[in-house]
């Protein structure tokens, strides 16, 4: 019987192995924990795109909370970053003219770098990140086009986050 029921506690305990509390950051990022985050640069003719991407991809580093945003003198690395294109793509068109769009997909496309605070030569991470959106084409097209660029820019900034907190 005492065999049984520690046999038992075992598999139940061990249940859980492989699990851990905490982060999974890669391993080429495991010391840092505060990231500065600058105005990104911005490529396209997009007015204020550059402050809607630096503002989106500040938020989501303090919603997933792996890494604490800073200013350069107490930061570990800096991430910069530029909006490299802003696509649009016809979804769908009118039915009965079908070269005028009814409803849009915009695609914004960032590139990022993230380097070590102390010294600004050492890479410790780059990538792109992609984000989608779509919008349906109303009477004021411009009001339409930038909600929607802010929620594909959201959308690009999650994916960037976790590429830097996750690894993929």
């Amino acid at each position: 019987m005492m065999r049984l029921l520690a046999v038992s506690a075992a598999v139940a305990l061990s249940s859980c192995a492989g699990y851990q509390l905490g982060g999974v950051k890669p391993a080429s990022l495991a010391r840092i924990k505060t990231i500065q985050v600058p105005m990104f640069g911005n490529d396209t003719q997009h007015p204020r795109a550059e402050a809607i991407a630096t503002s989106a991809v500040a938020s989501a580093l303090a919603q997933d909370g792996t890494y604490r945003i800073s200013n350069l003198d107490k930061a570990d690395a800096v991430l910069e970053g530029r909006i490299r294109r802003i696509d649009y793509l016809q979804i769908r068109g009118e039915r009965l003219d079908t070269l005028r769009p009814q409803e849009l997909q915009n695609t914004v496309t960032l590139s990022w770098t993230l380097k070590d605070a102390k010294d600004p030569t050492k890479v410790l991470a780059n990538g792109n990140a992609v984000g989608h959106s779509q919008f349906f084409v109303d009477a004021n097209l411009q009001t339409s086009r930038n909600n929607a660029l802010s929620d594909a820019l959201e959308r690009a900034a999650d994916s960037l986050v976790s590429k830097l907190a996750n690894g993929y």
